[in-house]
């Protein structure tokens, strides 16, 4: 039931059409998303700037209150190499550390920095195919972050579009960039997102000293509450379009699925009553 619930959703991050085949052209270049209405294939900040109010979808009495809540919940809702499908392995190293993430320096540059104070938890794991015959890896990513607050996840997200607006090209590491990087953003009933509060999604290429390249580059990330889910996919030597796409089509969406089933609100349900549930337990169990 949760893999058809997962295919009916999944339009709600595939703005793009068909995900990643959706937002590039033919070849193995450069990933370009699609323009909005007035013909320019980014967002301004402005238009990224977070709503004040709550969101509906979430019941504030089940949302994580405490670091070991939200790394529960991270536990609960992040994807593993079964979302991703067969032939998908961890990576070393596979997870990172719950009390730091990345963050983007004027630089543009990535380092690992503590988290902030508006954030309970954070974890990224990474996983990869290996190389086969004539192919080379690919290289994928998963990250959950937890919140205190919706309007706290909502300023990630919003910061994150700024960021990428002004930063086309990132070092990730020393050998590995982003080449070309073009963003979207989109509000919850915009371009077919139904499911997140909000969406952001970039195109580029991904390069490595070692690995070679320009690879196809695909990154989303979107806002469901208190809760900041993305996923990342970098390409590989002869690898094609539809191969990635394949890879990341489904793994927002149902880990988005999972978001919900956890601090979601139940029809009828009344969270500032005596009846709401702890945070972390799922609605309607």
């Amino acid at each position: 039931m949760a893999y058809a619930r997962a295919l009916r959703v999944s339009g709600a991050v595939a703005a793009c059409g068909a995900m990643v085949l959706g937002c590039t052209g033919g070849g193995g270049g450069s990933a370009s998303p699609p323009t909005t209405s007035s013909g320019t294939a980014r967002s301004s900040t402005a238009d990224a700037q977070p709503s004040a109010s709550a969101t509906p979808e979430t019941d504030p009495g089940k949302e994580p209150k405490t670091a070991p809540q939200a790394q529960s919940l991270i536990q609960r809702v992040i994807s593993g190499p079964e979302l991703f499908g067969t032939g998908v392995v961890r990576a070393t190293p596979y997870e990172s550390d719950p009390a730091r993430w990345a963050v983007l320096g004027d630089d543009c540059l990535w380092r690992l920095r503590p988290l902030p104070e508006d954030a309970l938890a954070s974890l990224t794991r990474h996983f990869e195919v290996p190389a086969s015959g004539a192919k080379g890896a690919v290289r994928l990513s998963a990250t959950v972050t937890v919140h205190r607050t919706a309007l706290d996840a909502s300023w990630e997200q919003a910061r994150m579009l700024e960021e990428d607006l002004d930063c086309t090209e990132q070092v990730q590491r020393p050998g590995e960039r982003l080449t070309g990087l073009q963003s979207l953003s989109f509000a919850r009933g915009e371009g077919g997102n139904t499911s997140g509060d909000d969406l952001l999604l970039e195109t580029g290429q991904c390069v490595s000293d070692t690995r070679g390249g320009p690879y196809p580059y695909w990154w989303q990330q979107a806002v469901l509450g208190p809760v900041v889910s993305g996923t990342s996919v970098c390409g590989g030597r002869g690898r094609s379009q539809e191969e990635l796409n394949s890879l990341v089509a489904e793994v927002l969406p149902r880990m988005l699925l999972r978001v919900q089933d956890e601090i979601g609100r139940t029809a009828g349900s009344d969270s500032s009553g005596p009846t709401a549930s702890a945070p972390g337990t799922k609605g309607g169990s």
